[in-house]
């Protein structure tokens, strides 16, 4: 990119994100908000970190933004008119100064880095044995699969915190539906999604197996799973399957579990997710897979949330400020 276009990116970031933070109408925060993870999205790309743009995009901006829709959406069903409470000039100017200090700290963090000290002499040579030549599935997989593993198991256990969170009586049961009102589009949304969803299917299926050796993997294809899952549902093509479901259940903890049991088989191979010569481009392989279907799964369940609207309001029904 040239100097020009990365000094007009990084001022839009810059933008964005100061209008997502400071405007007060909930609907324009959120439209900024997404704009602001598409142009960070374009900021990865720029650094030839197409992985981490691919998650930007597909999660920060996308399966993120359509939570933060849905979610204003059900609190104005619920009787809140999604307007920030007015917040003293103390706790305007503490929140700042702390977002100030951080972004410091992690500045001084960042520049104390020497350029040579890169992780890429380290890797490079270990990646013949994994028989893959994508060094982020490598790092990811392999040589700190302990994170990995553990972001699978937070992910799950997100769902499970929103699940426990809900009202007595949601649970077990089908998620919140999250069609559209009947009407043409409706009709056309739905059209959409029956396209849409065997294409999502297929693309995250190639997602995953091009991990190995291009951009793409585990994470990425989830999110790509989850949106055909999500705009499925908005267009009245499926709907989600209800909490205590057999299937749903073993769909959601697959690849955490996979992840687990084959980590536990490499310690007869040197230790805990050591991977057998000659078998650890298919171990890995097997965790992905397993893992993307989890982590779609666990997605859109997350964006449906409970089914909440209808139930009793105890406050009375009267409409009530956000406190933002």
């Amino acid at each position: 990119m040239t100097a020009a276009f990365d000094i007009i990116l990084c001022l839009l970031i810059l933008g964005t994100a100061g209008i997502a933070l400071f405007v007060r109408d909930a609907l324009a925060a959120i439209a900024f908000f997404i704009a602001f993870g598409n142009l960070l999205g374009l900021a990865w790309l720029g650094l030839d970190a197409v992985n981490v743009a691919l998650a930007e995009i597909a999660l920060g901006a996308g399966v993120t933004g359509v939570l933060l829709i849905l979610a204003r959406a059900r609190l104005l069903a619920l009787g809140d008119d999604a307007t920030c409470a007015d917040t003293s000039a103390w706790l305007r100017v503490g929140a700042l100064a702390a977002c100030g200090g951080f972004v410091l700290l992690l500045a001084a963090a960042v520049l104390s880095i020497p350029p040579e000290s890169g992780l890429d002499r380290a890797i490079t040579p270990l990646m013949p044995g994994l028989g893959i030549e994508n060094r982020v599935t490598g790092v990811l997989l392999a040589f700190r699969a302990y994170d990995t593993l553990l972001e699978s198991f937070v992910l799950l256990g997100a769902l499970v915190a929103v699940w426990s969170l809900a009202p007595a009586g949601v649970w077990p049961g089908r998620p919140a539906d999250l069609g559209m009102a009947d009407g043409p589009m409706r009709r056309v949304a739905g059209s959409f999604a029956r396209f849409l969803l065997p294409v999502a299917l297929v693309m995250a299926t190639y997602l995953v197996w091009a991990g190995s050796d291009v951009p793409g993997g585990a994470f990425q294809a989830g999110t790509v799973l989850a949106g055909g899952l999500i705009v499925s549902a908005i267009g009245g093509a499926i709907g989600l399957p209800r909490s205590d479901l057999p299937g749903l259940r073993v769909a959601l903890v697959l690849g955490p579990l996979v992840f687990l049991l084959i980590g536990l088989a490499g310690t007869g191979f040197g230790g805990f997710l050591v991977y057998p010569e000659g078998l650890a481009k298919a171990a890995i392989l097997a965790i992905e897979y397993s893992l993307f279907l989890s982590i779609g799964a666990t997605l859109a369940l997350l964006v449906a949330g409970p089914n909440v609207i209808g139930l009793a309001d105890p406050a009375g029904g009267t409409e009530r400020k956000s406190d933002c």
